[in-house]
C-alpha cells in the first residue's frame, strides 16, 4: 500500500470533501451579490454566476481526478485548499476592478464579470474531492463506497453552505467580511493540509498571496452604505439641493426623496404618476397599496398633499426599509405602513375593492420582477381596486420594447381603458427609458391628465385609444406559465 494513503484518514477525507464542496457554493452566492452593484440583479447575472460556477465544478473535477492518477494526491492537496483560499481573497477586488471597467455593459460584460469572480477559485476547489478519493482508496473492491461515501458528503456540505449563506451569513455580515473570513478559513485549511502531507517548504508563495489578497480585499469593498438582502444601496446627496438625497440600489438610482419637501418630486416618471393620481382623483384621502418601497416617494407624497391617505407599501427587502427610517426620514405610522414581504405575497393578501390606487414600482436590476407582470398579477389587482380604481406602474425599456409593449398588453387584457405616458420618442418607438402605463375599469380622464403632464412634465406626453392599441399590437401576453422578461427587456440603450 502507498504510505501516502495513510495519511488522510476517513473523519478527515469527509471533513477536506465537505469544506471544499461548501466553499465553492459559499463563492457562487457571494459572486451574485458581489456583481450586482456594477451589473444589476437580473436573470442575465444569475444565469452567468450559476454557468460559471458548474463549469469550474466540471473543469476541477476532471482535471483534479486527471491529476491524481499521475502525481501523489498528497502533494497536492494541501497547495490546492491552500491557493483557492488565497485566491478568495482577491476576489473581491477582481471584481470591484473589473466591474468599473464594465458598468453598464451588456451580455459579454456580465461574462467577464461571471468568470472574474468564480472560475479559478472555485475549479480549484472542486479538484480537491477526486484527489481525496484517490488518497483514500486502497483497492478496487471498496472503489464504490469511498466514492458514493466522500460524493455524499461533499453534495452535504455544498447544501448545507447554500442554506448557511443565504439565510444565515449574507443577513449577518458584509459581503467583504464573509470573503475575508471563508478566503482566511480556507489559507488555514490549505497550510495544514500541506504540513501534514506535504512539508512547510510548500507554504512561501501561497502564503504570500494569501496576505497580499486579505489586504485587497480589506480596502476594495463595494460601493455600498448598506448591503441588504438584495441589493448594494447608498444614499447620495444632491449637491444643487442640500436636502436632496437620492437612493441607489445596486446600478440604478432608484428613488429620490426631499427631506424638507416631500411634494418635490425630482424624477419625470414620478411626477408623471403624480399627475395621473391628481387628475384622476383630485383632493380626496386615497387608500393606496404600493408594490415595491424604495425611498417610498410617492407615499411621502400622498401624506403630504391628501391628508387622511392611507398607504400600504409592500417592500421585498428589510434592508432597504432600515435605510429609509435612518437616512431617509421615514416616518411610518399616521397612515403610512410598510410590509416586508414579496409584493405578490402581500397583494394575495389585501381585500377585494380595498383600494383606489395602485402603484406599481418595483424592480430588480432595469426589469420589473417577472412575476410581478403576468395577466394574473394584473387580474389581482383589479380585485383589490375599488370600482374606478387606478392602477398605474413604471417600467423600463429601450427599442424594439419588446417587453414594454407586451406589459401594456398584458395590462390590456383586464383593463378596459389604458394610457401610456413616456417621451414623444418613446412613444414614436425612436428611443427607450421610463414609460408610465396607466389602466382602469373606468374611464380615464385623458385630456385633464394631459394638461396636467403639460405643466408638471412637459418632457412627456400620452397615448390612447386606437394609436395606443396599434403601439402595442401583437405583443407578447405575459402570464405565470410564459413571461421571459429579461429576455424581452432590452435594457441597452448603446445598442439600439
Amino acid at each position: 500500500m502507498d504510505k501516502s494513503r495513510k495519511t488522510m484518514g476517513p473523519r478527515t477525507a469527509g471533513g477536506v470533501v465537505f469544506l471544499s464542496s461548501g466553499a465553492v457554493l459559499m463563492l457562487e452566492i457571494l459572486s451574485l451579490r458581489l456583481v450586482a452593484p456594477y451589473l444589476g440583479l437580473t436573470l442575465e447575472t444569475s444565469t452567468a454566476v450559476i454557468g460559471f460556477a458548474l463549469a469550474a465544478i466540471s473543469l476541477g473535477a476532471w482535471a483534479g481526478g486527471r491529476l491524481a492518477d499521475r502525481v501523489s494526491p498528497a502533494a497536492m492537496i494541501g497547495p490546492a485548499v491552500l491557493i483557492a483560499g488565497a485566491l478568495v481573497l482577491f476576489v473581491g477586488p477582481v471584481v470591484t476592478w473589473t466591474g468599473q471597467q464594465v458598468r453598464g455593459g451588456g451580455a459579454l460584460a456580465v461574462l467577464i464579470m461571471a468568470a472574474a469572480a468564480v472560475f479559478v477559485p472555485a475549479a480549484l476547489l472542486s479538484a480537491v474531492s477526486p484527489m481525496v478519493v484517490k488518497l483514500r482508496l486502497s483497492g478496487l473492491d471498496e472503489t464504490g463506497t469511498v466514492v458514493g461515501r466522500l460524493s455524499g458528503i461533499g453534495t452535504l456540505g455544498a447544501l448545507m453552505a447554500t442554506f448557511a449563506t443565504g439565510f444565515l451569513f449574507v443577513a449577518q455580515a458584509p459581503t467583504s467580511v464573509i470573503l475575508l473570513t471563508l478566503g482566511g478559513f480556507l489559507v488555514a485549511l490549505g497550510v495544514g493540509l500541506t504540513l501534514a502531507l506535504r512539508g512547510a517548504k510548500a507554504l512561501g508563495i501561497p502564503l504570500l498571496l494569501a496576505l497580499v489578497g486579505a489586504g485587497a480585499t480589506w480596502f476594495a469593498r463595494p460601493p455600498c452604505d448598506v448591503e441588504t438582502a438584495y441589493h448594494c444601496a447608498r444614499v447620495v446627496t444632491d449637491p444643487d439641493r442640500p436636502s436632496g438625497r437620492t437612493l441607489r440600489l445596486n446600478t440604478l438610482f432608484h428613488s429620490y426623496v426631499d427631506l424638507a419637501d416631500p411634494t418635490y418630486l425630482r424624477f419625470s416618471y414620478v411626477r408623471a404618476m403624480a399627475s395621473v393620481i391628481d387628475a384622476a382623483q383630485p383632493d380626496q384621502p386615497l387608500s393606496a397599496l404600493h408594490i415595491g418601497g424604495g425611498g417610498l416617494t410617492i407615499p411621502r407624497y400622498l401624506d403630504a398633499t391628501r391628508p387622511g391617505t392611507q398607504s400600504h407599501v409592500l417592500e421585498i427587502d428589510p434592508g432597504v426599509v432600515e435605510l429609509d427610517i435612518e437616512q431617509l426620514g421615514l416616518d411610518l405610522g399616521d397612515g403610512l405602513e410598510v410590509t416586508v414581504t414579496d409584493a405578490r405575497v402581500g397583494l394575495a393578501r389585501e381585500s377585494t375593492d380595498s383600494r383606489d390606487l395602485v402603484v406599481g414600482d418595483a424592480f430588480g436590476g432595469l426589469s420589473v420582477p417577472w412575476h410581478l407582470t403576468t395577466r394574473e398579477t394584473v387580474e389581482d389587482i383589479q380585485r383589490v381596486l375599488r370600482p374606478g380604481g387606478i392602477y398605474t406602474v413604471n417600467v423600463i425599456d429601450y427599442p424594439p420594447l419588446e417587453f414594454a409593449r407586451a406589459e401594456i398588453a398584458t395590462i390590456a387584457e383586464v383593463f378596459d381603458h389604458l394610457l401610456l405616458i413616456s417621451a414623444p420618442d418613446v412613444l414614436q418607438g425612436r428611443d427607450g427609458h421610463n414609460l408610465v402605463i396607466v389602466g382602469s375599469d373606468a374611464a380615464l380622464p385623458v385630456e385633464a391628465i394631459q394638461a396636467e403632464l403639460a405643466e408638471r412634465v412637459p418632457e412627456f406626453e400620452s397615448l390612447a385609444g386606437a394609436r395606443l392599441e396599434q403601439y402595442y399590437a401583437g405583443a407578447q401576453i405575459l402570464t405565470d406559465d410564459f413571461a421571459p422578461v429579461d429576455q424581452l427587456l432590452n435594457p441597452y440603450p448603446q445598442n439600439r
